[in-house]
């Protein structure tokens, strides 16, 4: 597991399924409300994404299908093999009729769903980009190079360089706002919501980018626990997990929220506190770990994440 996912056999990877739209706001609500009236229905997925959805939600047909890709790999809803369609528990917690934040006004949303994208394998390129791109700073077409030579060294059918440059594409868009064009569009107002992380930026000339590294002030801890716990859970059943794996293992905290190891040092010596004992960091012996007294799964993941709501709520309140 050291080298990542990436490097199992099992692994399929995927460059589509976007068709070359980013993540918009209310795209997520917007499936998650259809998917919600109809999963009470066998076989519900024609109704979800048939040719009325185009009216439905207001799209194009290619729109359509982006919006239902970004929904599944935003853990949002899931598909089964009988042709229906879900919600799935973290959908349920921020879009339903109780839901922590329905219109992705707080910035909590973003780092949950930038986690989906980013923490689990499932979309290659931003899982490459996260945890095995090898420089801070990159240029389009040398990011393309390196994961067109990186896809080359894996045992996968063949992909078309015109995908995986659209799929980069993609990736930029949903970290990176479009520069002003001295117009204002329709389209310039439909960023992602995931440019406000800050997490990749524009610099220099047109097509030079950087990973912007280091503490990420609108991350709370809620969302942190889930984020570690989540990725526990897919690492290892042990009852420790080692200071090292947390800063560096692909797919974890340290590689996908680009925190240096001081940042992740500073978000474990605080988990005692933040979780009232449930993960303690450890440091006996001269093993740096976090020890956990509680379960790995998703429920108890998923029962961190409120939390940080409530301080945002306080703080705009105030």
């Amino acid at each position: 597991m050291a080298r990542g996912p990436l490097f199992q056999d099992d692994y399929h990877p995927q460059f589509s399924g976007h068709e070359t739209f980013p993540l918009r706001y209310g795209w997520l609500k917007k499936a998650f409300d259809r998917v919600a009236e109809t999963e009470d229905k066998p076989g519900n997925r024609a109704a979800c994404w048939d040719d009325e959805a185009i009216a439905r939600f207001g799209v194009g047909k290619n729109m359509v299908a982006s919006m239902r890709h970004w929904a599944k790999v935003a853990q949002v809803i899931e598909e089964t093999e009988k042709n229906s369609v879900r919600t799935k528990k973290l959908g349920c917690m921020l879009f339903g009729p109780q839901g922590l934040d329905p219109y992705m006004e707080h910035p909590a949303t973003s780092w949950l769903i930038h986690w989906q994208l980013a923490a689990r394998a499932e979309k290659t390129t931003w899982f490459w980009a996260f945890s095995h791109y090898p420089a801070i700073t990159f240029d389009r077409d040398i990011f393309v190079k390196k994961l067109d030579r990186f896809v080359e060294s894996r045992p996968w059918p063949n992909v078309a360089n015109t995908t995986i440059k659209n799929d980069v594409a993609c990736f930029i868009r949903t970290y990176v706002a479009r520069q002003p064009s001295g117009r204002v569009g329709h389209d310039d107002a439909l960023e992602s919501p995931l440019t406000e992380l800050g997490l990749i930026k524009a610099i220099g000339k047109k097509d030079g980018f950087r990973f912007v590294r280091g503490p990420k002030t609108t991350l709370g801890d809620g969302i942190f626990v889930y984020a570690l716990i989540d990725f526990w859970s897919r690492y290892s059943n042990a009852s420790t997990l080692s200071f090292e794996v947390i800063a560096h293992a692909p797919g974890g905290p340290g590689r996908v929220f680009l925190f240096d190891e001081n940042d992740v040092a500073d978000r474990l010596a605080a988990l005692d506190e933040v979780t009232g004992g449930a993960l303690r960091w450890s440091e006996t012996a001269g093993l740096k770990q976090v020890v956990r007294d509680i379960d790995i799964d998703e429920d108890t993941a998923l029962s961190w994440v409120p939390a940080d709501y409530g301080e945002l709520a306080e703080m705009e309140a105030a």
